[in-house]
């Protein structure tokens, strides 16, 4: 689970020298553990005048970054960050992250990006290199990543992001959580229904669709007065998903996946529009109510009780322009130590 801590990141990227790299990264989910399974897919970059710029890919979960104040636990962005210095870098470490999710939120692919520059004038790592350096400083955590690539030094992994998408996964007939299987246990949203009017959540999705003042879908915070209102969703559409357990064990749970595509999101506005178009398909709530809940643009006119629970939500993808993943032309590059050498 990813929490979402990164209220405070700069809207430029002033980099010293070094190698910008972009890379994700994967947590696996276990219930007794502090994170969750999730992919984060993060763009690291490290660049100085003679290093290229790096783009990495990991899977995780968890919270990204945990406050200051909550003494003795540690983010994912925590343990990204100390595997780096692990390469004693030159200049401090800084990740940048492209997507911030609530505590309990899954990560499928999230981006983010660091400048490392490596003492000595040292060549630049490969993408590949790298991607296994980090890996095995990560061993003993749910974290891995899976792609790395050089950007440009203009690259930023929040600002340059084309497209996030979500996935909200709601399991069906369910009457108490504890009878969810264990491979669903924390990954889905349980309702005791057996069956919701997906013709009217359809109906009711249509609306969400397009540019409009969304301040009925975000959730009261201390960025609401910076935050513009007004987002542009491409995509909400209620598909029929698939369930581990049908397969293998032959026990049939109806699963339906709700997956909205923007650039950018409010706080908790996925949340929001997946609870009120469940109340939605429960009969609880119109299509024409939904309609005058967007129209009236504000967070309080949110009904409460509505919202749907952060355990279903997935960031599945974040989209940048193929011109800004670019594999850079370097010089020669050298293989990190896995272990804790004065490389």
């Amino acid at each position: 689970m990813i929490e979402e801590c990164h209220r405070h990141l700069q809207r430029t990227c002033t980099r010293g020298h070094g190698t910008s790299y972009f890379f994700n990264t994967l947590e696996q989910n276990t219930s007794r553990s502090q994170h969750r399974a999730s992919n984060l897919h993060l763009d690291v970059s490290c660049h100085n005048d003679n290093s290229p710029l790096y783009d990495h890919c990991c899977v995780h979960s968890g919270a990204v970054k945990v406050p200051a104040h909550q003494l003795g636990k540690r983010g994912i962005q925590d343990h990204l960050e100390e595997a780096i210095m692990r390469l004693k870098p030159v200049n401090p470490v800084s990740l940048s992250v492209s997507s911030r999710t609530d505590t309990g939120v899954h990560a499928l692919s999230n981006s983010a990006h660091f400048d490392l520059q490596r003492k000595n004038n040292k060549p630049p790592f490969t993408e590949q290199t790298l991607v296994e350096a980090l890996n095995f400083h990560l061993r003993s955590e749910q974290i891995r990543i899976t792609h790395a690539h050089r950007v440009p030094n203009t690259f930023h992994a929040r600002f340059s992001a084309e497209s996030r998408t979500y996935i909200y996964r709601i399991a069906l007939g369910i009457p108490h959580y504890s009878l969810l299987p264990l491979t669903e246990n924390n990954l889905c949203w349980s309702l005791w229904n057996t069956e919701l009017d997906t013709g009217a959540m359809r109906e009711a999705a249509a609306l969400l669709v397009g540019t409009h003042d969304f301040s009925s879908f975000r959730a009261v915070s201390s960025e609401m007065a910076f935050k513009n209102p007004v987002k542009t969703l491409d995509v909400a559409n209620i598909q029929p998903g698939s369930s581990f357990t049908q397969e293998h064990f032959h026990r049939h749970i109806p699963i339906w996946e709700l997956t909205f595509r923007s650039r950018s999101f409010l706080y908790r506005q996925v949340r929001r529009m997946t609870g009120a178009l469940v109340a939605v398909g429960q009969g609880r709530m119109s299509v024409s109510q939904l309609k005058d809940l967007l129209e009236a643009q504000d967070s309080l006119a949110y009904p409460q009780g509505l919202v749907a629970p952060a355990r279903g939500l997935f960031l599945t993808k974040v989209d940048y322009k193929d011109t800004d993943l670019q594999p850079f032309q370097t010089p020669e590059a050298q293989h990190p130590s896995t272990g804790d050498s004065e490389d």
